[in-house]
């Protein structure tokens, strides 16, 4: 899976999703991303999926953390980008809702266990 943390025009605040009822974890926030395709290198997913599922164009990204983590029905490798460059006007194009968040009021409690430390990275890591 990959996932972007995208990042406003100011970097004081990043876009989050929250998960479709009938998805797993459906109700918690999550940052936006997907499924990588057979053979597809992560930046490339990480910008097909933003495309499809926020509607916005990737221009810069860079490696944010590589984190795995055990559910008791699944287990999850989240390759988490920062995106600090984009262009589009972003809208939940698979009828999710989207919001821009406060870094400092992100609540780990409010997202999948397998994002909480990207939480924890996205603070460490300068905007």
């Amino acid at each position: 899976m990959v996932a972007g943390v995208i990042y406003n025009r100011h970097r004081d605040q990043i876009l989050v999703a929250k998960r479709l009822p009938r998805s797993h974890l459906g109700g918690y926030w999550e940052f936006p991303g997907g499924k990588l395709q057979p053979g597809e290198e992560p930046l490339t997913a990480l910008v097909r999926e933003l495309r499809e599922e926020i509607n916005i164009e990737v221009k810069t990204a860079e490696p944010l953390i590589k984190t795995d983590h055990d559910y008791p029905e699944k287990s999850v490798t989240l390759d988490v980008w920062s995106v600090y460059e984009w262009t589009g006007v972003c809208q939940g194009n698979e009828g999710q809702v989207i919001r821009w968040l406060d870094i400092d009021s992100l609540d780990p409690g409010q997202f999948p266990a397998a994002d909480h430390p990207v939480i924890k990275a996205i603070r460490l890591a300068p905007p």
